[in-house]
């Protein structure tokens, strides 16, 4: 493992960048390893194969030269060598007014929240309780106030509505709410289509929409080796729209794959390139995405450990998988296995955010999770939002230009130490710093004649300041 400045680095056959890299670049796997991983899904995709049960996808890739044995698809390296030339190398967002919001490739780290957990935290009462429709839009007014946060997602499944019809409700209650891209999930490509559809009217049309996207889909591969019917019409329907997707599995190391980070990098990436191939077959440069959201297991009781080091390393590594190979990536930080928002989700949650923020990734989600990911809290969020802003201040690295290394200022000011005073101190002390928004910094006299401030409570006196709007 490596710190160095960023290179975004191509296969042969890809045009470099046309933006300037981050200044900071975290390595977990090197362009060796990444060549090697890559070798791998080659292997798995061309002797293990896909089950692929659409048969418009099955026909599609048969036509281009898979092989079809009783609905298992064996792709052929050069189809996917193929396919991955065709991926465009970054993807922008819109605001809905039009704005441009980020880019895929941006100099800057971008942050999301996470999406559908099982039940919320109510900031108000501090129950656990299942998600309403009503907290959908409280998440979309928070996110929309909180500057840190790119683009917007519930966090929750909303139980007073229709299951077919939740994943429309919730999407409006988010564009309703903010004006920031969302990301979002369906049950099928019909509700998809519903909520692109809804996007669409309101950008102007699908063209207009096309051009200047404002959301992205959620769409996983099932572990091991599979592409249901709902994923593979959903990738073609996209595809044809030319509307962004993002297409990876949620794998489980030791139960759906192999137990090794690499070995488990290796299949979800198969996985998610298997479905990828069908997206370019069906319209070769529709906009994709990809990562891996390998999902470790305390093996002690079974249960999910998204706050471990090997969640945020599984995540950096498939992150270079896809750099190596020019597809844009995201990857998971900002959660925590801790059910409240304490020391350890703070802990765990701003050593991820960190570790993803240098890493290759080109958006970061999954900030507000507690509870393993089965937990979405808005103050959880809050908090990350403060982590996001000193994780992007830390992986901006250091700027070194002749104004910065400033040895006028040590002649002009250095006699007489006038540094504090001086013009280049001046204007530099507001923005040279990083100056937290929550955390605090003060003497331990000020701190305990101010009452000794919990920050438990200031997070949720935070929190619903920025929900009511005072």
């Amino acid at each position: 493992m490596a710190i160095r400045a960023k290179s975004r680095r191509r296969r042969a056959a890809r045009p470099a960048a046309a933006k300037p890299p981050r200044r900071m670049r975290l390595q977990t796997i090197d362009a060796q390893g990444a060549e090697d991983i890559f070798g791998g899904v080659l292997e798995i995709l061309y002797r293990v194969g896909m089950q692929v049960e659409d048969d418009e996808a099955r026909s599609l890739l048969t036509s281009a030269g898979c092989r079809d044995h009783d609905g298992r698809i064996f792709y052929p390296p050069d189809l996917v060598r193929r396919a991955i030339e065709a991926i465009p190398p970054s993807i922008t967002f819109f605001t809905q007014s039009g704005a441009r919001a980020f880019a895929t490739d941006d100099d800057t780290a971008r942050f999301g929240s996470a999406v559908n957990c099982v039940q919320v935290l109510d900031p108000r009462s501090g129950e656990y309780r299942p998600c309403l429709l009503s907290d959908i839009s409280d998440h979309g007014r928070l996110q929309d106030r909180l500057p840190n946060i790119d683009f917007a997602a519930a966090l929750g499944y909303p139980s007073d509505v229709d299951a077919q019809t939740e994943a429309l409700a919730s999407a409006r209650a988010l564009l309703d709410t903010t004006g920031k891209p969302i990301f979002f999930t369906g049950h099928d490509e019909h509700g998809v289509r519903a909520i692109w559809d809804d996007m669409a009217v309101r950008v102007g049309g699908m063209g207009n929409l096309a051009d200047r996207p404002i959301g992205l889909d959620l769409i996983g591969p099932i572990s091991p080796l599979k592409l249901g019917t709902e994923t593979c019409q959903r990738l073609l329907m996209a595809a044809r729209l030319h509307l962004p997707v993002v297409c990876y599995p949620a794998i489980f190391p030791g139960m759906a794959c192999p137990l090794t980070l690499a070995g488990a990098i290796t299949q979800a990436t198969a996985e998610s390139l298997a479905g990828i191939v069908i997206s370019q077959l069906a319209a070769p440069g529709a906009p994709v995405m990809s990562g891996a959201s390998v999902m470790p297991m305390d093996m002690r009781r079974a249960d999910m450990a998204i706050g471990s080091p090997e969640y945020t390393l599984a995540g950096l590594g498939a992150a270079d998988v896809f750099d190596h190979l020019g597809i844009p990536c995201w990857a998971g930080s900002g959660c925590t296995d801790a059910h409240d928002i304490g020391p350890q989700a703070l802990a765990e949650a701003s050593a991820n955010l960190h570790a993803t923020t240098i890493g290759a990734t080109a958006l970061t989600h999954n900030l507000g999770l507690l509870s393993s990911g089965r937990t979405g809290s808005t103050e959880m969020l809050v908090a990350c939002d403060e982590l996001a802003a000193m994780a992007r201040k830390f992986g901006a690295g250091i700027e070194v230009t002749r104004d910065t290394i400033a040895t006028s200022v040590v002649a002009r000011a250095a006699s007489d130490n006038s540094f504090l005073t001086d013009p280049h101190t001046l204007a530099r002390y507001e923005t040279e710093m990083w100056i937290p928004g929550l955390f605090r910094r003060e003497g331990i006299e000020n701190w305990q004649e101010a009452g000794q401030p919990d920050l438990r409570a200031q997070l949720k006196e935070k929190t619903l300041s920025l929900l009511e709007g005072t």
